[in-house]
């Protein structure tokens, strides 16, 4: 059987959508995990190829598979040793996705219509990113490249020919908007307060980039204060005067008791603020937890409201609303690429064919035809005349086939059809597979 038949795509999914975020506490990946953990994965010979996709809100595994059922119950095995979590858990909760089914969900994910926040805008880097970690261990090539390829064509044309982007929404303003709101509850804004902001990576920096547009005055920590520095210095090249004051990180449980807004968005992998950190206190404290894993600990403490990624519901519904419409034209856009991949993946498998038939062809017209000229039946003169009407013959003969063909390598329930053909022709996988698929690695991110 060829790579084309053999070949499946699978996505199992844990996101926003079906897994709870302390569930995907327990299934994230740090970055210096995700490559021993692909290994271990693509160790089993069911899988060909596998990216794995870690976000605030999903953790996604992306593979190319020869049989399905090995695959998933392999990769069910190395989360429950990897993440100690029950099978039994996994599979209360996991969305998986098969063929035609999981191409469309990576392109919804690319184009962000799969997000929290339809339309935020760093689903695609984060993509990239993934890709280029997988492809650079050589845990993905051929397969994932050619979808990827697909996929990241499919997210700019949904930018270009939709609204979805425009005034873009992502986790970090949606947050921030929040902030504003509930403030707003009781007569405030954040211009009138100041906001407490711990962390200065890409979510940190977007955060600062939000409440710089709605002129919070900021107090910045990180755990690495030159980083921090560099943060308050791109945000005051745009503002000069821009008021974000960087404090040494072991500040936190002073600036804690001064601060009724307080923003984490830090890679920790416990706890940054804790319950014994916080003294009582009599005025509203608002409090966004941006990290996954969390980085506040659960606690009931009086006038204290915590919220996570996954409490951004107000902001997230408005933002559903107002881009409903575009939504919709971005889904088609995606269907349509879903269909033209699939067309385009077939056809890469059928030109090699068409072309072994019409050597074969070739091949027992011009053995006749010298068998016939040693055997006195034809003059050698005539030789080249009859080579050009026996090509013409052939090639007339193989029309009608041919065409069929390429008609069935566009339809998925085509399968049959081909390989039928190669098997009356005794065309074998290995001369198919001569045409190889070479595709320029694209790690630019949109």
């Amino acid at each position: 059987m060829n790579e084309r038949i053999q070949t499946q795509f699978m996505v199992m999914s844990f996101s926003h959508k079906n897994a709870a975020i302390d569930i995907r506490e327990k299934l994230n990946f740090a970055t210096e995990q995700i490559v021993p953990f692909l290994q271990k994965i693509c160790a089993s010979e069911a899988i060909k190829e596998a990216i794995l996709l870690c976000t605030c809100n999903r953790v996604e595994i992306y593979t190319s598979i020869l049989d399905r059922r090995i695959a998933r119950d392999h990769i069910y095995q190395c989360l429950t040793q990897e993440k100690q979590i029950s099978l039994e858990s996994l599979q209360d909760i996991v969305h998986i996705y098969l063929n035609q089914y999981a191409i469309y969900h990576i392109f919804c994910v690319a184009s962000s219509l799969d997000s929290l926040v339809v339309g935020e805008t760093q689903i695609t880097g984060q993509l990239k990113v993934a890709y280029k970690l997988s492809y650079d261990h050589a845990l993905c090539s051929k397969d994932m490249t050619r979808l990827m390829h697909f996929a990241f064509k499919c997210a700019a044309h949904v930018r270009a020919h939709t609204d979805i982007s425009s005034n873009s929404v992502s986790v970090a303003s949606a947050a921030v908007n929040m902030a504003e709101q509930k403030l707003q509850e009781k007569g405030e804004s954040l211009d009138s307060v100041e906001v407490l902001l711990i962390g200065s990576g890409e979510m940190g920096r977007l955060v600062a980039k939000h409440l710089s547009n709605h002129q919070a005055k900021i107090t910045l920590l990180n755990r690495s204060e030159h980083n921090a520095q560099n943060l308050a210095q791109e945000i005051k090249a745009n503002i000069p005067t821009y008021p974000i004051v960087v404090k040494p990180y072991e500040t936190l449980r002073e600036s804690l008791k001064t601060h009724r807004v307080v923003f984490v968005a830090t890679a920790a992998k416990d706890y940054v603020i804790k319950s014994d950190m916080i003294v009582p206190h009599h005025d509203r404290r608002l409090y966004f937890d941006l990290s996954v894993p969390r980085n506040i600990e659960t606690m009931a403490i009086p006038h204290t409201e915590i919220y996570s990624v996954d409490d951004l519901q107000e902001i997230v519904d408005q933002n559903k609303t107002s881009r409903q419409e575009s939504a919709k034209v971005g889904l088609k856009i995606v269907d349509q690429f879903t269909a033209d991949f699939f067309k385009w993946l077939q056809t890469l498998s059928i030109d090699p064919i068409i072309k072994q038939m019409r050597y074969l062809a070739k091949q027992s017209a011009m053995k006749e035809l010298e068998r016939a000229i040693k055997k006195g039946y034809l003059p050698q003169e005539y030789e080249k005349n009859v080579e050009k009407i026996l090509h013409g013959a052939f090639n007339t003969f193989l029309h009608q086939p041919t065409m069929r063909l390429r008609q069935a390598s566009e339809n998925p329930q085509g399968d049959p059809i081909i390989e039928a053909t190669k098997n009356i022709f005794d065309i074998s996988d290995d001369v198919v597979m001569l045409n190889g698929y070479k595709c320029e690695k694209d790690t630019t991110i949109y």
